[in-house]
């Protein structure tokens, strides 16, 4: 009697694809979610604004004076103040910033990431 064995689960290599893998997949995860949490910073700091009363009659080193110190408060350090672009039109106080940031992941491998964001604030 001649019996066949079949083998279950995985070899030793397939193990180490799959660890391998996974330890690819965490280190962008690790690499790219600080900048996307200072993104949604940024874009909260530039969100709060709308609220700020005055805002549409200060002037622009005044905003931006304002925007550095609320960097400063939510610990945004990869951005500056002077980054964002503000502007008066007819009433209307726009705030864009537009940035990429760029993180090591391996070797000569770096991982470029763009943000923009723009805000409006109509005058009352």
């Amino acid at each position: 009697m001649n019996r066949w064995h079949h083998q279950k689960g995985m070899t030793a290599i397939g193990w180490l694809l799959v660890l391998g893998l996974i330890a690819f997949f965490t280190l962008i995860t690790l690499r790219l979610v600080p900048a996307y949490m200072e993104f949604a910073k940024v874009t909260s700091v530039l969100e709060s604004l709308q609220n700020e009363p005055g805002i549409t009659r200060k002037t622009k080193g005044e905003i931006l004076a304002l925007i550095g110190k609320r960097f400063d408060v939510n610990d945004v350090y990869q951005v500056d103040a002077k980054q964002v672009k503000v502007t008066k039109e007819k009433g209307v106080l726009k705030m864009s910033i537009d940035y990429e940031r760029r993180e090591h992941l391996v070797g000569n491998v770096d991982v470029v990431t763009t943000f923009n964001k723009e805000v409006e604030v109509v005058a009352n």
